[in-house]
């Protein structure tokens, strides 16, 4: 049995490309998403009950930037 390292990107916030804090595009980029349509469903959320801008903010936190 083989094991084989990831080749998906690790999860951090991009230096270039961001918005506001990068948390939307570095998750499209870990998932190979359109950074834009991450966008998009983080607005359309944020009109939805729920602790979303909260979560933003815990993930602007934990989620580190990238090195350069």
């Amino acid at each position: 049995m083989s094991t084989t390292a990831s080749t998906s990107p690790s999860l951090s916030r991009p230096r270039s490309g961001r918005m506001i804090a990068g948390v939307c595009a570095g998750l499209a980029r870990r998932f190979g998403l359109s950074p834009t349509l991450v966008r998009w469903i983080a607005v359309a959320s944020v009109l939805l009950p729920g602790p979303q801008v909260l979560l933003y903010v815990i993930l602007w936190i934990v989620i580190p930037s990238d090195r350069d």
